[in-house]
């Protein structure tokens, strides 16, 4: 089941941190995360999955930065999330699909137990101009049935800013 928007609010501090938190970016059944504004864009022209990328940082200023399409932008969460025995899920708000900008790609489902700042997989259609600290995005939770093991990954646990892939170190080590 998921959690009602009153339900995550109860369990602040128990189960789930998410800090800073703002009542008014709680909903019926999700809370609204907001864009940083540092990004991250791959310097390479090909990813390659087995290897590590050279990356480079961009800032958000005040009065937006433009988004290129068909380029890929990692972002991070303002709110830091942490999360026990439920399973943390993020979308993109509708109202920012909506603009053409998929806030997060591919990899919403979350883990049990993970820790840190959400990595934002940003593409648009067309460019789109974006602002720091707006709402793009949602968190919701699914409560979990049975025992479990808890989220440890040393890739991107208790991060402190915007993770580019770390499939390499999977990768190598086979």
């Amino acid at each position: 089941m998921i959690l009602s928007g009153k339900e995550i609010q109860r369990r602040l501090g128990t189960d789930i941190d998410i800090d800073p938190f703002d009542e008014v970016q709680l909903n019926p059944n999700s809370y609204n995360l907001r864009l940083h504004n540092q990004l991250m864009v791959y310097a390479d022209d090909v990813l390659d999955m087995k290897a590590e990328h050279r990356t480079s940082s961009l800032t958000v200023p005040e009065d937006g930065l433009v988004l290129a399409a068909n380029r890929l932008y990692l972002g991070r969460t303002v709110e830091y999330t942490r999360t026990d025995r439920l399973v943390p899920m993020l979308e993109g708000r509708s109202s920012v699909g909506r603009l053409g900008l998929f806030v997060h790609v591919t990899a919403g489902f979350g883990d049990v137990g993970f820790r840190g700042f959400w990595t934002l997989e940003m593409f648009c259609v067309q460019p789109v101009r974006i602002y720091p600290f707006v709402p793009v995005c949602q968190i919701y939770y699914y409560t979990l049935e049975g025992d479990y093991d808890a989220y440890q990954s040393g890739k991107y646990q208790n991060n402190s800013g915007i993770q580019p892939s770390m499939l390499f170190k999977e990768l190598s080590a086979d």
